[in-house]
């Protein structure tokens, strides 16, 4: 290719990718449906974004450690507290029974299905053991599950990815080296676990670097992204480079690591490390499906769909329910579990390469790989991305619309407020931290947060699992206005603060930006004061008249989403909704 073609399919792709995406991100649909077709008709209708072109041999290099990256952002999101005993047990049991049942069954009918060997049957079975983090997360985020099902996909997606590589590569050197499968006397058994334990030391010298950069060195926000990226890929290419797609492990590991190690406190939201990996993903899938031609899927095509549909109706199922038995998950939440196993990168990486390297070595068959891999993402992609909400919602596990509030104050007032929200029919939690303001909560007969709550809200890299909306109104301006920061980016939903008093000299609050709680006129001191003199609050319908010198503070909209009166938005309630008023003083104190 001449220098203008390379820099103009370098171009192309990065266009494709980052316009497939916003066009996904516009239809609400996950990426993968946009991202597939277009890299296939790109590829099929030019000839400079073809990838084994434009870098060659350099390629499969990339693809891996490109991969290694976006796990390294999964693990990030993995909290292992969050992973309760029951929860770890399901989730293990998912990964045993799914690479087991999915490569004996897809080598059992691939060979009659599309007519060959059973070695290369084998291969495929095994590329097709993974799902992934990038396909799974945002079906998920679509569908908003329970929080239980969601924990058990997200950490059975990203698990299975390098799992699934290495037993891949294991699979293809044995394919490749010889004319069938050896693992009756262990060899295989044994060459994984030292590809384990291989990868588990790299992910610890990773974590260890890790540490140094971003703790002792104390890296500002730019330069502690550009170190992660810099550490993940060279400890993952050279992981690779010593044993084959080590490299994987060691990525999740210190993901894992850096989400999990206190010290770390990494920031729940890094917009810079999002925005490679999005644009990462965009470019692997454009890359990878261009390499598709049409040629090759049309021989495939019916046989594909017939794999499919046992993988779906057959194959998930059987290791769902076997997996989640005699555990705390419902028969809904089975059920959904077993309707959820899309294919995504790692499928796709491990596809193109190992395809690639049995047909350069003459494997029959070998050729098959890539095009069937290719229409079996489509095909769960496209199918479970059509269906999956609708079958939540027929189950019952999609998580309500309303909201859960946080309440974070425990003045008279506060309470009473929090007694008002929940007689409109919210789910209200609160959190205080003297014990007096505790006592009172609980006599209001109020849900009280655990002790150490809010310590774990405002931790970099928590996050607030079920609650969509924090109102911060302690007596303490200061406190409010630095919580409102620090926990923007570990809740769902917005997270306001009551005003500081117009004339405040404090530290922080009067300079400090962030939605205002009723506005200026209403702050702290003065909805006190008001209470103090006898208002309260009063929940009445929308349709209602509104009383005289009543302020409007919420509209709860008819699905139990809660609006708040704020500085930046007005709200005008509507047939259906209920709000919540504070009346007008009255002088005489009611006790």
């Amino acid at each position: 290719m001449t220098d203008d073609e390379i820099l103009l399919g370098l171009a192309l792709t990065v266009v494709l990718a980052t316009g497939s995406q916003i066009l996904a991100n516009k239809l609400r649909v996950p990426a993968l449906i946009i991202l597939l077709p277009v890299g296939f008709a790109a590829g099929a209708t030019t000839d400079v974004i073809h990838p084994d072109k434009l870098l060659g041999p350099a390629f499969s290099g990339l693809v891996s450690l490109s991969v290694a990256v976006i796990l390294y952002d999964a693990g990030l999101g993995l909290d292992l507290r969050k992973l309760a005993r029951r929860t770890r047990g399901i989730v293990g049991r998912l990964l045993v029974y799914g690479v087991l049942l999915t490569f004996l069954v897809t080598g059992a009918v691939a060979p009659a299905m599309f007519d060959m060997p059973l070695r290369v049957a084998a291969m495929l079975g095994m590329i097709l053991v993974v799902s992934g983090p990038t396909v799974v997360g945002p079906l998920l985020d679509f569908v908003r599950p329970s929080d239980k099902v969601r924990r058990v996909l997200m950490w059975e997606g990203t698990l299975t990815d390098p799992i699934g590589a290495i037993l891949g590569a294991l699979t293809f050197h044995a394919v490749a080296s010889s004319h069938q499968i050896d693992i009756g006397r262990g060899y295989q058994l044994g060459q994984f676990a030292l590809s384990l334990a291989f990868g588990l030391a790299g992910g610890a010298v990773g974590t260890a670097l890790l540490w140094f950069t971003l703790r002792t060195l104390r890296l500002g926000e730019t330069l502690g992204t550009l170190a992660q990226l810099a550490i993940v890929i060279g400890v993952s290419a050279v992981c690779d480079v010593v044993r084959d797609d080590t490299g994987l492990i060691a990525a999740i590991v210190a993901g894992l690591a850096v989400a999990n190690i206190r010290g770390f406190d990494m920031p729940a939201r890094r917009p810079f490390f999002e925005t490679l990996v999005q644009l990462i993903i965009g470019l692997l899938f454009i890359s990878i499906s261009s390499t598709v031609t049409p040629a090759s899927l049309v021989p495939v095509l019916l046989p594909a769909l017939g794999l499919i549909a046992i993988l779906v109706l057959v194959v998930r199922p059987i290791v769902a329910f076997a997996a989640a038995a005699r555990t705390d998950l419902s028969r809904r939440e089975r059920a959904f579990v077993g309707w959820m196993d899309p294919r995504g990168i790692v499928a796709a990486a491990t596809a193109s390469a190992f395809s690639a390297g049995l047909a350069e070595r003459g494997v029959t068959g070998a050729a098959k790989i890539l095009p069937i891999t290719f229409l079996v993402i489509v095909g769960t992609v496209l199918l479970y991305a059509l269906t999956a909400a609708p079958v939540a919602r027929r189950l019952g596990v999609v998580k309500t619309a309303g909201t859960r509030v946080l309440l974070v104050g425990g003045e008279p007032w506060v309470v009473d407020l929090g007694r008002a929200l929940r007689s409109a029919g919210l789910d209200v939690l609160m959190w205080a931290g003297r014990e007096e303001a505790r006592e009172r909560i609980q006599g209001a007969g109020l849900e009280l947060a655990q002790g150490d709550l809010l310590a774990t809200a405002i931790n970099p890299g928590a996050r607030l699992e079920g609650v969509t909306a924090v109102f911060l109104a302690t007596d303490d301006d200061d406190f409010n206005a630095l919580g409102s920061i620090m926990m923007r980016d570990n809740v769902e939903g917005p997270v306001y603060r009551v005003g500081p008093p117009h004339d405040s000299h404090g530290v922080v609050a009067p300079y400090t930006g962030g939605d205002i709680l009723f506005g200026r006129s209403l702050v702290r001191h003065t909805l006190a004061e008001r209470y103090e003199r006898g208002a309260r609050f009063v929940v009445q319908p929308a349709t209602a008249p509104l009383p005289q010198e009543h302020d409007v503070l919420f509209v709860v909209r008819g699905d139990q989403r809660l609006e708040p009166v704020a500085e930046t938005q007005k709200i005008t309630p509507q047939e259906g909704d209920t709000v919540v008023l504070l009346g007008p003083a009255t002088d005489t104190a009611l006790r």
